[in-house]
């Protein structure tokens, strides 16, 4: 008569416990985690400062400091930009109907994260980030003077006036586009960051950078 097999029991692989996801200790407007957001340029990575904080706003504790702008918080930068982003076709920058009213803008910059989120389903701040990336000339002109004659000669820009230029463009951008429009400012500043962040020639920041570093290639 056959013997009959017997199965040996199976034993179960030991449950490894899951570790416990970080969370930051603040999300941006309660809402947004800016700790996940990805900067693909390296050279602006280390002048990008991603850190999390609740409100965009730390009271000047960057002024007198020099290089400190870089431990600001990204979005609090474009906030500043957008105090002093000028008139329509102003040359200076150096006001705007914004002018001193921070509280105002950080609710203007609220209310534009809100509606990027609800049109792309995307975190607004890496919007933001992407978009001051491909905003960000790389090359510019400058003019050297040699024997009693001046002429512009193509040089780098560095990573923070990279970034300086393109929250700039992103704001000024915004300003004049809302200019006798029926659009809100909060929309033209959503219609400017998503143009720039695909980088549509549409964009004033883009546009900006392409002629900036068009004319620097024929300066070489």
């Amino acid at each position: 008569m056959a013997e009959e097999k017997i199965d040996a029991p199976v034993q179960e692989a030991p449950k490894v416990p899951s570790l416990p996801v970080a969370t930051p200790d603040f999300l941006l407007f309660g809402k947004w985690d800016s700790t996940v957001v990805q900067v693909k340029d390296v050279g602006l990575a280390r002048y990008i400062s991603l850190r999390s904080v609740l409100i965009p706003h730390t009271a000047g504790r960057h002024s007198h400091k020099r290089f400190h702008k870089s431990n600001v918080p990204i979005v609090e930068r474009f906030v500043n930009k957008l105090l002093n982003a000028g008139r329509r076709k102003d040359k200076k920058t150096r006001t705007g109907r914004t002018a001193g009213k921070k509280t105002r803008t950080i609710s203007v910059v609220k209310r534009v994260f809100e509606i990027i989120n609800f049109r792309t389903g995307l975190n607004p701040i890496q919007v933001l980030v992407t978009a001051i990336e491909n905003t960000a000339p790389s090359e510019e002109t400058t003019r050297i003077s040699y024997g009693g004659m001046a002429y512009p000669r193509s040089v780098d820009v560095a990573p923070q006036r990279r970034i300086d230029l393109a929250l700039k463009y992103l704001a000024v951008g915004a300003v004049r586009s809302s200019h006798k429009n029926a659009k809100s400012f909060e929309e033209c500043i959503v219609d400017e960051l998503l143009l720039a962040y695909k980088g549509d020639s549409g964009s004033y920041g883009v546009s900006r950078k392409e002629e900036r570093e068009r004319v620097a290639r024929s300066a070489r």
